[in-house]
C-alpha cells in the first residue's frame, strides 16, 4: 500500500464522526438482533414471522418511519465495514502496531459480514428485499443442480457451522472481553456469554440445515437463522425453546449496545 493511500486510511480513523458512524452500526446491530429474538419467541405463541436479519428488517420498514430508519442503518452498516477494511489494512486504531495477521484476517472477515448487511438494508431501505429463506432456499436449488454446486454448498454449510462454534467458543471463553476497553462488569460477562452462546448455537443449526439440504437434496430445508430457530419449535419442548432462543438472541442484541459504546476500535 501506498503512503498516501496509508495516510488517508489513519486519517479517516482519526476521525472522531466517522468512528461515531461506525459504532452505529453496532447500535443497529444489536437493535436487529432485539427484533428477531422477538419474533423468535411471538413464533413461539403461535404467530408468524421470519426471525432472521429479513425479517427483522422486514418489521421496522412496516413500521411510521421505517424506511427512514433503515437508510440511517444502511449508512451506519456502511460505515462499520469500511472501519473494519480499514482495520484490515493498517490494523486497529489502539494498536501500537500494525496488528496481527490474524487480527487483520478477522477485521476483514468482519468486514465482509458488514458488506452482507449493508446490502440487504438497502434492499429493505428501497424497498425490494425478501424474505432472506426464500433467498437461501432459491440458491441452494440452483447450486444443487451439480455436483460442483452441491460440493460449494455443504462447505458454506460447514463453514457457518465454524463460525457458530467459534460464537459459542467465544463465549464459553470470554475472550469477547478482549473486543472492549477497559475492565467490565459481571453484568457485561454474563450478557456476553449468553448472547455469544445463543448466536453460535443458532448459526451452527443454519449451517447444518444447509449440509442436510445437500444430502436430502431438499433445497428448502437451507432456510438460514430462520429455519434453525423454527426447526428447533417443532422439537419436544418447542415452545421453551423458542422462547430460549429469542431471549438468546436478544441478549446479543443488547451486547452488541455495550460494543456501540465500548469496543475497541
Amino acid at each position: 500500500m501506498n503512503s498516501s493511500a496509508g495516510d488517508t486510511a489513519q486519517r479517516a480513523q482519526d476521525s472522531d464522526l466517522f468512528e461515531k458512524a461506525a459504532r452505529g452500526g453496532h447500535v443497529v446491530s444489536g437493535l436487529v438482533h432485539l427484533l428477531i429474538g422477538y419474533i423468535a419467541i411471538r413464533l413461539a405463541f403461535g404467530d408468524s414471522g421470519s426471525a432472521d436479519q429479513s425479517g427483522a428488517l422486514g418489521t421496522l420498514a412496516a413500521q411510521p418511519g421505517g424506511r427512514i430508519a433503515l437508510w440511517v442503518a444502511v449508512v451506519a452498516f456502511a460505515a462499520l465495514a469500511l472501519w473494519r477494511i480499514i482495520e484490515a489494512v493498517i490494523g486497529k486504531k489502539t494498536d501500537q502496531d500494525a496488528g496481527s495477521a490474524m487480527d487483520r484476517l478477522k477485521a476483514l472477515a468482519l468486514a465482509g459480514v458488514y458488506i452482507a448487511f449493508t446490502w440487504t438494508t438497502f434492499q429493505f431501505a428501497s424497498g425490494s428485499g425478501e424474505s432472506s429463506g426464500q433467498q437461501n432456499a432459491g440458491m441452494s436449488a440452483r447450486l444443487m443442480e451439480n455436483g460442483f454446486g452441491k460440493a460449494a454448498l455443504v462447505l458454506i454449510g460447514l463453514i457457518v457451522i465454524g463460525v457458530g462454534g467459534y460464537h459459542v467458543y467465544k463465549g464459553v471463553s470470554k475472550n469477547f472481553l478482549d473486543d472492549l476497553e477497559g475492565q467490565q462488569s459481571k453484568s457485561v460477562e454474563r450478557l456476553g456469554i449468553a448472547g455469544y452462546v445463543a448466536k453460535g448455537i443458532a448459526l451452527i443449526g443454519a449451517g447444518g440445515l444447509v449440509v442436510a439440504a445437500v444430502f436430502t437434496s431438499d433445497p428448502s430445508k437451507a432456510t438460514g437463522i430462520d429455519g434453525a430457530i423454527k426447526t428447533l419449535g417443532a422439537q419436544p419442548f418447542g415452545r421453551f425453546l423458542l422462547i430460549l432462543a429469542g431471549v438468546g438472541i436478544g441478549l446479543y442484541g443488547l451486547y452488541a449496545f455495550v460494543l456501540a459504546r465500548r469496543a475497541q476500535m
